[in-house]
């Protein structure tokens, strides 16, 4: 067996990389956007295919996929290199969104946006490592800066593109528009990233590749079914515990001992492989921990309409597209990067702290002045600690480390979800004790709190309020733990320069 690995491509002309960006950058926005997009077509969707029971699994079987499969595509892509993995990465995602498009049947839905999910997966860690590729160390973090202002968008516009197509056109839309935009930039990808023309044998860790897809899946479906599908106690989400822990020895064990492992045990010796794994899942947690909660706030506690709590979160994509464009620049200009994380999470910690004062009577303008502080934290982390590790690792595995890094952050953000949700209802449920209402339960829909009376709807505000308190000022913590991991993170000058192996 060859242990050579594939090089870099040439660099390439500045036509040709902005067409490479400009492609990746459109592949991203589709694979983002089919996180979101679903949400506001799901009753329309179901109201048409039934199946309410199975209501979730559109959402779920997604994220799910596209969790799992990250790892092995960042492996694959440093194996046989990155051209043909995108290739396989947007042929599934487009099969899939095809396959969604014309379902006629809950479960065929289901299982297309699982197969949707499998290349949507890869297109996010293939887009990050083919930037480790063609662009320098020092220019790497503007157009990280410009992905993660892609994340940033695709959370706000997805849910407000789906309910416009939905009343436009029909549900199946928000599946078909992936088809052309998807096949016009794979081919502009196609043009510009020019292949090696090296082709070298590899051995694939099977195993190590079945046993971490068994531990994400297990891990993911514990944090989404657990407190709402299933009780936390239950035997369902006790034995997905188990069966994670059990995997997560198996992989350990298996990747110290193959040839060519999916996550090389070796990049936990790097510190700045390993501090920015704990910076980047501190940053999930802080991120979607908190983040996820607020449309709750702004539609049931402030009574707004979902579109408008949608466009109500704005202000913290300027924020992230700000934070990023000036973070870039710095390490353009310096290449020096170990700062920008500490400044981004103490910009998380007031954005939290803020968020821990508002009330049901808060202003508009003091909630966009506190989103914003969260989106300038966001955009000093997440683009800065994919240059710092994409510079720090040898070429070969840029792509698995690139990986890693999102796994971790993906991770982080699944844990707190699940934590700060099952607060939240104890929470809630402890305020809204011996409350009754005509639904005979606590849940209140937008709808619904609109036709009660006033006195009613300020109980309920002020509840959700309270119970919301905690999670901001957990997540607070957490980021000032993350203060502290940055401080231990080395910095390696970025320098117009690629890795060589072994460094």
């Amino acid at each position: 067996m060859s242990t050579q690995s594939h090089s870099a491509p040439a660099p390439a002309d500045a036509p040709n990389l902005r067409l490479i960006i400009g492609s990746i950058g459109v592949l991203l926005l589709l694979a983002a956007l089919d996180q979101t997009i679903v949400s506001t077509a799901l009753p329309t969707i179901v109201a048409d295919l039934g199946g309410l029971e199975h209501l979730s699994w559109v959402v779920t079987a997604y994220i799910l996929a596209s969790t799992v499969v990250a790892p092995l595509y960042g492996k694959l892509g440093d194996l046989y290199g990155r051209r043909n993995t995108v290739f396989v990465s947007v042929g599934l995602f487009l099969l899939g969104s095809a396959l969604c498009g014309i379902a006629s049947n809950m479960t065929f839905l289901i299982l297309a946006r699982a197969l949707q999910g499998l290349g949507g997966g890869g297109l996010f860690v293939l887009a990050l490592s083919v930037i480790g590729e063609v662009i320098p160390p020092k220019d790497r973090g503007k157009t990280q800066g410009i992905f993660a202002a892609v994340f940033s968008v695709s959370s706000v516009i997805g849910p407000l593109l789906g309910g416009w197509f939905v009343e436009v056109f029909s549900w199946h839309w928000i599946f078909y528009i992936n088809i052309p935009f998807g096949a016009l930039a794979v081919a502009g990808f196609a043009y510009a990233f020019k292949p090696t023309g090296r082709r070298v044998k590899h051995k694939i860790d099977w195993w190590g590749a079945a046993l971490l897809s068994t531990t994400l899946a297990g891990m993911t479906l514990f944090t989404s079914l657990g407190g709402q599908t299933f009780a936390w106690d239950s035997v369902q989400i006790i034995g997905l515990a188990a069966v994670s822990l059990v995997s997560l020895v198996g992989f350990i064990w298996v990747e110290a001992r193959a040839e060519e492992p999916i996550l090389p045990l070796g990049l936990f010796k790097k510190n700045v492989f390993w501090v920015t794994s704990v910076i980047g899942f501190i940053a999930g947690a802080v991120m979607f921990g908190s983040i996820t909660f607020l449309p709750i706030y702004l539609q049931i506690a402030k009574g707004v309409t979902p579109t408008v709590s949608g466009l109500m979160l704005v202000p913290m994509t300027f924020g992230i597209l700000f934070s990023s464009a000036i973070a870039g620049r710095s390490m353009g200009r310096s290449g020096k990067y170990r700062w920008i994380p500490i400044v981004g999470m103490s910009a998380l910690i007031i954005g939290m702290a803020l968020l821990s004062q508002i009330t049901a009577d808060s202003s508009t303008a003091y909630f966009a002045f506190c989103i914003v502080f969260v989106g300038l934290g966001m955009g000093c982390i997440f683009p800065v600690v994919t240059t710092a590790v994409q510079n720090a690792v040898p070429m070969e595995v840029i792509g698995t480390a690139t990986a890693a890094g999102l796994m971790f952050r993906q991770v982080g953000g699944s844990l707190a979800v699940a934590a700060f949700g099952a607060l939240f209802s104890a929470r809630l449920a402890s305020q809204m004790e011996g409350f009754a209402m005509g639904n005979g339960g606590g849940e209140f829909s937008p709808a619904a709190l609109r036709n009660l009376p006033d006195n009613v709807k300020a109980l309920v505000g002020d509840a959700v309020v309270n119970a919301i308190h905690p999670i901001f000022w957990i997540a607070g913590g957490l980021a000032f733990i993350g203060i502290l991991f940055s401080l231990l993170l080395e910095e390696i000058p970025l320098i117009n320069r690629q890795v060589p192996k072994g460094e």
